[in-house]
């Protein structure tokens, strides 16, 4: 069930690991696993993104399925699921079929209050706005998503894969869900405990401007802005930006942008094999010799012996 302006990713990760467990070779027939693009007209389905995606079923009986998967979108475009998908949802729960929420699907459950009592796995991208809009439920953002019975919620992404392959060795065995996955690229599966990525900031940000000013800096880690462009995005001036910062997380603006590009870059160097100089330039450093300094700074150690010893404690597993 998408909604408008799915997440596409989320969409398409979850189906081609279905598509790809299904059949053996590359014929993508239907046979192990079955899915159906479900809606209550027969109008295309508009993502994020712009593709439209044509459904493929009305809204037949819920326990024809094991699962009903909710894709979530965009959660800002003013656009809210229809009535009759609701419907569908809450006929679907009184029957018992697990019902899934991927990306902001679990917003979309939580709003028709289908996951009341039961734990929700967001990103940690949405968690503060999940919290404030439901401060009943038990929320969670430390994991790539949660089985909790017949509610079954995922923050979105590569990690819509991960969840699929779990379900798929459930129903068809280990090695079609482990096969399903090195198709994809994915080396192995990861667990429901496996930890989502996590930003710089862990503390909770009270204050709104503060909370742009830091998307702005997320966003724009290989071209980084300046503190005045960012100050003048937010409409504010440099110096009340600057106290704002130091108020929430006891950082200026331009010392936050360092260290969550040099944690950025802390993960390129133990998760690929990126040269250096590549990495301090997707980190937004034109210096390596400066990237290094400002690095070991942080770390105590150059970036070559963090990878080193990143590549021994992998061995070692």
């Amino acid at each position: 069930m998408l909604s408008p302006d799915f997440t596409l990713s989320a969409f398409s990760n979850f189906v081609d690991a279905l598509r790809l467990a299904a059949d053996d070779g590359d014929f993508s027939r239907q046979i192990r696993c079955k899915w159906k693009v479900l809606s209550y007209n027969s109008q295309p389905i508009r993502s994020s993104c712009g593709v439209e995606i044509s459904p493929t079923s009305e809204l037949i009986d819920p326990s024809a399925f094991d699962y009903i998967v909710v894709v979530g979108g965009l959660l800002h475009s003013g656009k809210k699921i229809a009535p009759a998908l609701i419907g569908y949802l809450k006929k679907a729960a009184e029957q018992n079929i697990p019902l899934v929420g991927v990306c902001t699907g679990s917003f979309i459950l939580a709003r028709a209050e289908l996951m009341n009592g039961y734990k929700t796995c967001v990103s940690w991208f949405h968690h503060q706005q999940f919290e404030s809009e439901f401060p009943k439920l038990h929320v969670y953002a430390d994991s790539l998503y949660i089985n909790d019975g017949n509610r079954i919620t995922c923050a979105g992404s590569a990690g819509v894969m991960h969840l699929a392959a779990n379900i798929i060795e459930k129903h068809c065995g280990k090695h079609e869900a482990s096969r399903a996955l090195r198709i994809m690229l994915e080396e192995y599966p990861l667990s429901e405990k496996s930890p989502q990525p996590q930003p710089f900031v862990q503390t909770k940000i009270t204050n709104i401007n503060v909370h742009k000013a830091i998307l702005l800096i997320e966003r724009n880690i290989s071209t980084p802005l300046s503190m005045e462009e960012i100050a003048s995005r937010v409409n504010l001036s440099h110096r009340h930006l600057e106290r704002l910062f130091q108020k929430e997380i006891g950082l200026s603006p331009a010392e936050f942008s360092i260290k969550i590009r040099i944690n950025h870059a802390r993960n390129l160097l133990i998760n690929t094999s990126n040269q250096v100089s590549f990495i301090a330039m997707e980190c937004g450093f034109l210096d390596t010799s400066h990237f290094s300094r400002r690095f070991r700074t942080e770390f105590g150690k150059t970036p070559t012996e963090i990878r080193k010893e990143a590549l021994l404690q992998q061995q070692k597993k």
